[in-house]
């Protein structure tokens, strides 16, 4: 999130005022409902035309009512969040939401207590760290949508040109991309090894929880930040190395479209589809959300428009190793989904809930790349290394802190300064323990 987030907890009240409201007819004839509608925010692109059509035709013949489809942006989700919500006039019905952002919102009471349905939607089967973002004192409020696991990509041409073997340990990882980086095979001018951005945080942290480290934590009923734990500065100080010896990526670099250091094998193609000459080709190895892997590729024409094809000889996919050889934990992608408290349509909520999380949209959702919020479906995503990789991945992931104030931490870009400071320090302990007092006022909402 990049704008300045505003005041949550200044409508906690009127959000909790109004988690009572709801209508309560039911849902199950379609002909008394034919005059109703529900709005359904979703964030982003990732949820496929394909998926919204889905939804809306399977809605439309299971209730009879009609559901509206609004698309928000990433970047003012949550103050759009802060202000429809409480206001039962212009509440969305349902809203999808990153997990990292799912604390700060169930912790204030913006959604409707979902404990009941729990089981009927998944159960145990559905992913444990986005289900407990979306839980308070034991009762549900939120659940998984879909996941989207962090893994490396990689030029294999390249790393074959350096002499580097796919790396079986966090520590092997972080000596081949500075084998990579050092030795530049293409001989191309910033060449990355590993292309990590300075305020990349959302990859740079798995080296933080490799180390069992962490951002914050639970100590007597208040939430502190924790930069500056011993094990978080043994992930910093290995960072550090990375940021330093095999990343020429800007300090102010976040984790937008990193695809696009790896991308075309050569050389950059015209709009004819013909060689330029030129060659974008930045990094050897990337980190990203699995659904990247449709933005990697050759640069290729198809129709007209430019395309990725995926090339077995040139680009590779494989999980972060930890330092005992296992997936190390990567922050999970994705977002939760709940019903706000201030919906006056309850009940077609409930049903729209009960649709998502259908046999046949987990499975579709797989089909379109996202990870199923059911683990049951998780085959959906297919078989090959992509697949795989996402898998894999999501068997040892983790969330950011289930603070109350997570979402405050996120939106005032303060852990993209921490980050973008960890290259060029000379005192990672205090630079830590500086953010340490500038995080934990926020975690907590007052």
């Amino acid at each position: 999130m990049k704008k300045k987030y505003i005041g949550v907890a200044a409508v906690a009240a009127a959000t909790l005022a109004l988690s009572a409201c709801g209508g309560s007819t039911a849902a199950n004839n379609p002909a008394d409902n034919a005059d109703r509608s529900i709005t359904l925010w979703l964030v982003g692109g990732d949820t496929s035309d394909d998926l919204r059509t889905y939804l809306t035709d399977t809605f439309k013949t299971k209730t009879g009512a009609t559901l509206k489809i609004e698309e928000q942006g990433w970047g003012d989700i949550v103050t759009k969040m802060t202000t429809a919500m409480p206001d039962a006039k212009n509440t969305p019905d349902v809203v999808e939401m990153g997990n990292t952002q799912s604390p700060t919102f169930t912790n204030i009471g913006a959604f409707s207590d979902i404990s009941d349905m729990y089981e009927e939607l998944g159960g145990e089967k559905l992913l444990p760290s986005f289900v407990e973002a979306g839980a308070v004192d034991g009762k549900n409020y939120t659940l998984p949508y879909y996941f989207g696991s962090r893994y490396m990509f990689n030029r294999t041409d390249v790393w074959t040109e350096a002499g580097v073997q796919t790396p079986k340990t966090l520590d092997e990882f972080n000596s081949a991309v500075q084998t990579i980086t050092e030795k530049n095979p293409r001989d191309i001018k910033d060449f990355s090894g590993f292309f990590l951005g300075g305020q990349d945080w959302r990859n740079g942290v798995s080296w933080i929880f490799a180390n069992d480290g962490d951002l914050a934590k639970k100590q007597d009923g208040k939430w502190v930040s924790t930069l500056s734990d011993p094990n978080t500065i043994k992930g910093l100080t290995q960072l550090q190395g990375i940021y330093k010896n095999a990343s020429k990526a800007p300090a102010d670099a976040k984790d937008a479209t990193p695809w696009l250091y790896i991308n075309d094998t050569d050389v950059i193609l015209d709009d004819d589809g013909k060689p330029t000459g030129e060659t974008n080709l930045a990094a050897a190895t990337i980190m990203a959300p699995g659904w990247a892997h449709w933005s990697i590729g050759d640069a290729v024409k198809k129709d007209g428009k430019d395309a990725r094809e995926w090339n077995d000889k040139t680009f590779g996919a494989f999980v972060l190793p930890g330092n005992d050889g296992k997936p190390a934990p990567v922050l999970a992608g994705g977002s939760n989904i709940g019903i706000s408290a201030a919906s006056k349509n309850q009940d077609l909520a409930k049903e729209l809930m009960r649709i998502i999380y259908s046999a046949d949209y987990q499975k579709k959702l797989g089909g379109a790349g996202l990870g199923p919020a059911n683990a049951e479906y998780v085959d959906a995503l297919g078989t090959d290394q992509f697949a795989k990789a996402a898998i894999a991945s999501a068997s040892n992931s983790k969330l950011t802190p289930a603070a109350p104030g997570w979402a405050a931490v996120e939106s005032s870009s303060i852990l993209e300064e921490f980050f973008g400071k960890i290259r060029d320090t000379d005192d990672l302990a205090a630079l830590a323990k500086e953010y340490d007092e500038k995080i934990t006022p926020k975690l907590n909402l007052k």
